[in-house]
């Protein structure tokens, strides 16, 4: 393989008779050898190529999904034994234990609750973690801290330290993807929590409005399509020379990139965006035709979610439709601090037939092994009630479940106490959580740095710890 041009030579080459549009080309082979040396920190070769992560906002109840927990009946309406920490609202009631029962499933026998009776059906597909914990009881704060391993603004996403450490494999498309449908709200927090942080620009997160006309802003160009490329290029030529007398800045040269990925978006996402060619089975499997609107709108993302894995996008993220029921509004729409039975329940609806159809499509298009599909909230709820009929944050040991991409299928890391209170065995944190998913990526999430006001910043900060016990 030749060595790549430096960007000097490119620019050398372009003003000597080349012109814009060469130069476009010699960008654009620059950039794939760029993706190359992009891969300093991958250090053995990855099980997985992308990542969906399936982002429950607001924290999902554990105990009424995926941790059963069959001492919540026996202490039912008793005070909760054994010391009781502070909660968001201080409004603590007694023992609740689960309306929904629990099955075993698979040959595995994973127990998960009726709240997911299709999930359950793919459960010897999923590497279920038991023991997570989080730093913060707070949305924002939690929501930020289990994007960017940080509770504030100002850092980079999860999805923005993959697209820098290994770039991507769509020339179309950007490497981090947000999928938003049906009025889908960003969580507590904005925007924030899909940015580049101190990287360059063109790994933070483009959102893709799954159902609207324009899935993206001004996607639809407006000027004939030679006259927009005449003055894209002008504006590169003076975006260029500018760049080369600030020493070839990244982030100026970022920006510059953008834009021709920009340009290269108005088509691929009305492209991507475009369902038409997919068959009425798959649209079926999904739920696209689910006479609720809210689970037709999520199934549309698990839909696009595949076909962005397909066009080699690295990391997708999708975004759950709130009810505004006992809190669960928004941003959070899993933010049950009462009436759970019924927000919980239409939550569930949403997102079960969607989530278990998207892993089952991979395995049957032999995606699944390459794709890591993580699904998380923020954190739990509690085993006891806020008020009579709710449950409030719980950070000290929640469920999170992951897919494909390299993990064992069917299996079970960790335990929370016999009240899903606290997280007792093999005890897992959101710096663990992401450090296995870059090992599956092939990375060393202690290589993959940036240095940032005299400091090497990474997704895990100075934690983490690879578990290795949840893969093949």
């Amino acid at each position: 393989m030749n060595s790549p041009l430096s960007r000097r030579q490119l620019l050398s080459r372009a003003s000597t008779g080349f012109g814009m549009a060469a130069l476009a080309g010699l960008m654009q082979e620059q950039a794939l050898a760029d993706t190359l040396l992009l891969h300093r920190a991958q250090k053995f070769a990855p099980k997985a190529r992308s990542v969906i992560f399936l982002y429950m906002s607001g924290g999902v109840s554990h105990v009424d999904s995926f941790d059963h927990k069959p001492m919540l009946k026996k202490f039912a309406g008793q005070p909760m034994p054994g010391a009781v920490k502070k909660t968001q609202f201080n409004n603590n009631g007694t023992v609740q234990p689960s309306v929904w029962d629990f099955k075993r499933y698979g040959q595995s026998g994973l127990e998960v609750s009726d709240l997911f009776p299709q999930v359950g059906g793919v459960a010897d597909d999923l590497c279920m973690i038991r023991s997570m914990t989080a730093k913060f009881s707070e949305h924002a704060q939690g929501n930020f801290f289990m994007h960017t391993g940080f509770p504030f603004l100002g850092f980079p996403s999860a999805g923005a330290w993959t697209s820098y450490g290994l770039g991507t494999e769509s020339r179309d498309l950007p490497g981090y993807i947000v999928l938003q449908s049906g009025g889908a709200s960003t969580p507590h927090g904005g925007v924030g929590l899909f940015s580049n942080g101190f990287l360059p620009a063109q790994h933070q997160a483009s959102i893709v409005k799954a159902d609207e006309t324009e899935a993206v802003a001004n996607i639809r160009p407006h000027q004939p399509q030679d006259m927009q490329r005449k003055q894209l290029d002008f504006i590169g030529s003076m975006d260029r020379r500018f760049v080369s007398t600030t020493q070839h800045d990244m982030h100026v040269e970022a920006a510059i990139s953008n834009y021709e990925m920009a340009w290269r978006m108005q088509s691929a996402v009305p492209d991507l965006c475009d369902i038409s060619g997919e068959t009425e089975a798959t649209k079926k499997l999904y739920g696209l035709d689910d006479p609720e609107p809210k689970k037709a709108a999520y199934a549309r993302q698990c839909l696009l979610a595949r076909r962005l894995v397909e066009r080699g996008v690295r990391f997708i993220e999708l975004s759950t439709l709130a009810y505004n029921i006992g809190g669960g509004n928004g941003a959070n729409p899993w933010d049950h601090h009462s009436a759970l039975q019924e927000g919980h329940g239409k939550m569930a609806n949403q997102i079960d037939q969607p989530i278990a159809a998207l892993i089952k499509d991979l395995r049957s298009r032999g995606l699944l092994d390459s794709t890591l599909v993580v699904w998380a909230g923020e954190f739990g709820r509690t085993p006891f009630a806020q008020g009579s009929n709710g449950r409030d944050h719980n950070p000290y040991g929640f469920t999170v479940w992951m897919a494909g991409g390299g993990v064992k299928g069917g299996h079970v890391h960790g335990a929370t106490d016999d009240f899903g209170y606290n997280a007792v065995e093999n005890i897992s944190s959101v710096y663990d959580m992401w450090a296995t998913v870059l090992h599956l990526m092939g990375i060393d999430h202690e290589q993959l740095t940036y240095r940032f006001s005299g400091r090497d910043l990474r997704l895990t900060d100075v934690h983490g710890n690879v578990l290795k016990d949840i893969i093949t």
